[in-house]
Order: C-alpha cells, then sequence, then structure tokens
C-alpha cells in the first residue's frame, strides 16, 4: 500500500454567526485596550479538511484549525511531495521526515499544525486499513465511556449564565468549564465581576460538579497571583492558561504558589516542548490539541511522557482524534465537549462539517469497537453555509 494523493480543502463559514459581545472571555489581546472584540482573531471560522488517500482507494481524512489558508499551502507546496509515494503504515519515518524537513520554520505553530492534519490522515487509513479503531491502535479501551465536561459557559449576565449551566446540570453533566471576562486593565471591578461568574455558577451547580476556570491567555503573573486566593472557596478544578504559553516561568511560579491546579499546553508543540513544561512543573494538567502539537503520532508520545510524570492528560477539545487518544489511555481521565450552538461558531466548526462525533449521554461519550478509523465522515448537512477554498 502506498500514498497515492493528498488534496487539502479550506472550508470558510459564511453563515450566520452570533454578534460579538464585550468581554464574551479574557484573551491574550486584552493587554491592547481599543480592540473592540478582542476574541475575533481567536475564533475558527474556517478549518482545513486534508485527504489522503492510497493506491487502493483508502482515503484518511485530517483537519487543521489553526490558520487553514496559511497552513493549505504548506500541505501542498512542502508537506505532500514528501509523503506521496510511501507506506502509510510507516507513519513514525513519515512523521520525522515531516518534521525534520520543516525545522528551520515549521516546528512551532502552523508548520506543526499541517504537520498534524496529515498525520491524523494517516492514522484514520491504518484504522480503516486493518478494519479498527484508531484507539485499538494506541492501546485499546481503557475506560467503559469517556466522562466530558460542558466546555461553553461564557462570560454573560449573570441570569443567563445561571440558566445555562442549570441546563448543563439537568443534562447530567458533573464538570463544566467557565470562561472569565475580565482581566489585568479592567482592575478591581473586573476582578469582582469574575469571581460574580464563579459563585453564580457554584451556586447553580453546588458541590459535587466541577467547574473549570479558562483565561485564555488574557491575565498576567501577577494579577493572576492577586485573584487566585480569592477563587479558592469556590473550589475550581483548575485554572487554565493564565498567562501567555512562552512564559514557562509565570506558569512554574503560579503553579508552585497557587492553591487551585494550574492546566496549559493549548498552544504548546511536539514532545519537546512538553518535556520542558514537565521539566519546570509548570502545569497541573496537559491539555495539547491533537491537530495542533503534531498530530495522533506526536500526541501519543506526550501521552506517555505524561504519564511517568504523573501529570494527567485533558486534550484541548473534544473531536474524535482527541477521544480516541483519551479512550486509548489511562492518564487520560476525562475529555472536553462544546455544546454546539448553531449560531455561535468556534471550535464548533468541527460537528458542521464532519458526522460520526458521538454525543454525549448524562455526561459520557462512547466509541464504538466496530467503526474502523477515526469513524467520521464529511458532512453536507451545512455546506450551503461554506465556501470551499481548493
Amino acid at each position: 500500500m502506498k500514498i497515492k494523493s493528498i488534496r487539502s480543502r479550506v472550508y470558510r463559514w459564511t453563515g450566520p454567526t452570533a454578534a460579538p459581545r464585550s468581554n464574551l472571555s479574557a484573551s491574550a489581546m486584552d493587554a491592547l485596550s481599543g480592540l473592540g472584540d478582542s476574541m475575533s482573531s481567536f475564533r475558527f471560522h474556517e478549518w482545513l479538511i486534508c485527504e489522503v488517500e492510497t493506491d487502493d482507494g483508502i482515503v484518511g481524512i485530517g483537519n487543521c484549525a489553526l490558520a487553514p489558508r496559511i497552513a493549505k499551502p504548506i500541505i501542498d507546496a512542502y508537506l505532500a511531495p514528501l509523503v506521496i509515494g510511501c507506506d502509510p503504515f510507516d507513519v513514525e519515518a513519515i512523521w520525522q521526515k515531516m518534521y525534520r524537513s520543516t525545522i528551520a520554520w515549521g516546528r512551532k505553530g502552523i508548520g506543526m499544525a499541517a504537520i498534524s492534519a496529515i498525520d491524523i490522515a494517516l492514522w484514520d487509513i491504518m484504522g480503516k486499513a486493518v478494519g479498527k479503531p484508531v484507539f485499538k491502535l494506541l492501546g485499546g479501551r481503557t475506560k467503559e465511556a469517556i466522562p466530558v465536561y460542558a466546555s461553553k459557559l461564557y462570560s454573560q449576565p449573570l441570569d443567563s449564565l445561571a440558566a445555562e449551566a442549570k441546563r448543563y446540570l439537568d443534562e447530567g453533566f458533573t464538570m463544566m468549564k467557565l470562561r472569565f471576562g475580565w482581566g489585568p486593565r479592567d482592575g478591581a471591578a473586573g476582578m469582582r465581576k469574575n469571581i460574580d461568574l464563579i459563585r453564580t455558577v457554584r451556586e447553580v451547580v453546588g458541590d459535587d460538579v466541577d467547574i473549570m476556570i479558562e483565561c485564555y491567555m488574557g491575565w498576567t503573573v501577577d494579577y493572576a497571583e492577586r485573584i487566585l486566593p480569592r477563587l479558592e472557596e469556590f473550589r475550581p478544578r483548575w485554572l487554565e492558561e493564565p498567562v501567555l504559553p512562552d512564559d514557562i516561568a509565570g506558569y512554574s511560579f503560579l503553579r508552585r504558589k497557587s492553591p487551585i491546579p494550574i492546566s496549559g499546553g493549548e498552544h504548546e508543540f511536539t514532545l519537546f516542548g512538553f518535556k520542558q513544561l514537565l521539566d519546570a512543573e509548570a502545569v497541573s494538567v496537559i491539555q495539547y490539541d491533537t491537530n495542533r502539537v503534531g498530530g495522533i503520532t506526536a500526541a501519543q508520545k506526550i501521552n506517555m511522557l505524561a504519564e511517568a510524570y504523573q501529570v494527567p492528560v485533558i486534550p484541548h477539545a473534544g473531536q474524535m482524534h482527541n477521544y480516541h487518544l483519551t479512550m486509548a489511555n489511562l492518564n487520560c481521565p476525562i475529555s472536553e465537549f462544546f455544546p454546539v450552538n448553531e449560531v455561535e461558531v468556534g471550535n464548533e466548526l468541527f460537528y458542521y462539517l464532519f458526522e460520526g462525533d458521538p454525543l454525549p449521554e448524562r455526561g459520557f461519550i462512547n466509541l464504538s469497537d466496530d467503526v474502523p478509523g477515526l469513524g467520521i465522515t464529511l458532512s453536507d448537512k451545512h455546506l450551503a453555509s461554506f465556501e470551499v477554498i481548493e
């Protein structure tokens, strides 16, 4: 079996989206004032699909969401010529070829996201070729079903926040994530508003539900150090991405001082990046995303490394490439799940493009033993709302 062709396409959402709301979520752009909707550069209104086809007709599907219009020419011009003609089961050699040939410019960020898209497709091919789901190739089932947390709860008026949290509680979720809406430039008043958000959710869900809290790189070490003691009474399971991902020293400082576990890694790449985080004792929870970190090949290495440090891995976003790794690894105890909103477009775009992603039942999702590969196919339900860039 040889790889015959690689086709990449960018799907740009042209359908309806929610009007931007101020303070929807803190973000790294909050340090700059007067920019209006600071989350605009972090929403996904485009998604790349990469189809790798073998000479006997098996098609593997990969994807990437980081800057798809830049990832596409990287795949087409740089990576595809390296991969076509290879045996897809030589996945480690293929990964090393892509990584090492682009290392001068591709070892972080969009270059690694492009590599991820091809690598995910190769694992889909391997599963389809042997008639097994990908998680069976990675180690098999380590849990009957995957506990998932509802990841929405953006900053909003407290009454609608309470109603949303109650809805997830009624649906059976025992874990949910809240986004803070204010950061250092909002001063003491913003700090109080953040505390009002988590107090509202805790009062709705009670003591037996885990609340994760998200800062999306929007804080500083100083701000985090001042607010963390005020958050302790609400017993959050973790505080996510409090500072910029390159500030490993800041992560390490906060983890040593914080009464709340610190999580991160959504914007880190490859085994080497996570070894730096682990050696620095910078995070209590690792949160790579498979379609950014280097694909399934890289993610599985990170899982094994993190297990040796006894640091759990809980991949960013739901999505099948992450679920298969979670199912196959004991050190991946839970997964993230984005409730789909037909108006707010972000990580939900994955669910508009693909069919086969399981929906939670009372806070758990399961993967079939009988569906080979990743178990997803392209969906035509929303195609009218996309512009396709070949």
